[in-house]
């Protein structure tokens, strides 16, 4: 039987995920078939992929918290809110992976959002895609003003067309299917209050806003299949708890931390066995 992990990404709650992926390093715990990771759920399985405990946390917390990388000032005089380019090659300067291993392992998959088409594109990474598919699985739109263009478009943040894809693994064979969560069980995501204006934003790209419009329907889509699997499918999730602080966008330290502890505990609950 197929064993897949799908790791869903929510920029800082992100923290969550690299704490579940750090407890499975702690017990060795890697018996998946393939992974399949979405913005920052792809960056944290970077980390898990290369054995490289902690890495994630230190990223999030050292280097997505600095102005060079998340600046407001910046946006308003018309440049990047996020830079994502920048992020992906101070973290691979500060923490090193060993990328022989990361391309060597498992088969590990980023999914980005064609611009032009507004679907999912779900490429495995590998020594030459690497940089470009790493910074599009992240690269949100207006955030990030120069998405990646690669096999013929631009890609961005890979959440908008497919922010859970445990259906993707399902169709690639998974039939045991481990899915990190960056929400709280009982959430749902709400339709965009202002579609005209998502619109008006993506004039010369209106599949994308199409696929920003139709984002919370796909979202709870995978939700409920999740919830309700083929009979031939068993899904583990692990889930935020109801009093998880963290926000896409928190910066402060301790509540940043306070994410990552609850992801550790839940990954070691997982691992009990029962």
């Amino acid at each position: 039987m197929e064993k897949a992990i799908v790791v869903e990404g929510g920029a800082m709650r992100g923290v969550f995920a690299s704490g579940v992926l750090d407890a499975f390093l702690e017990k060795s715990y890697q018996p998946f078939d393939f992974a399949i990771g979405v913005s920052a759920g792809a960056s944290n399985l970077v980390g898990y992929l290369t054995n490289s405990p902690r890495r994630s946390i230190q990223i999030i917390t050292n280097l997505a918290t600095s102005k060079r990388f998340f600046d407001l000032s910046r946006f308003l005089r018309g440049g990047d809110l996020i830079d994502v380019k920048w992020l992906l090659e101070e973290s691979n300067r500060c923490y090193a992976i060993d990328k022989n291993q990361l391309f060597n392992g498992i088969p590990f998959l980023a999914v980005t959002t064609n611009v032009t088409t507004g679907k999912a594109e779900y490429y495995q990474v590998d020594r030459d895609n690497f940089e470009r598919v790493i910074e599009a699985t992240t690269a949100l739109p207006l955030a990030y003003k120069h998405p990646p263009h690669f096999t013929g478009s631009c890609h961005s943040d890979g959440g908008i067309a497919d922010s859970i894809p445990v259906r993707e693994a399902y169709c690639r064979g998974a039939r045991d299917i481990t899915v990190i969560l960056s929400h709280p069980l009982s959430y749902r995501k709400k339709p965009v209050k202002i579609p005209w204006l998502v619109k008006r934003c993506f004039l010369d790209c209106p599949m994308m806003a199409q696929a920003i419009i139709q984002r919370s329907t796909n979202y709870n889509e995978s939700l409920h299949f999740i919830r309700n699997p083929p009979l031939d499918t068993n899904i583990r999730v692990i889930a935020p708890p109801e009093n998880f602080r963290v926000q896409r966008l928190s910066m402060k330290h301790s509540i940043l931390i306070e994410g990552y502890e609850m992801g550790l505990k839940a990954g070691r609950e997982h691992l009990i066995p029962e």
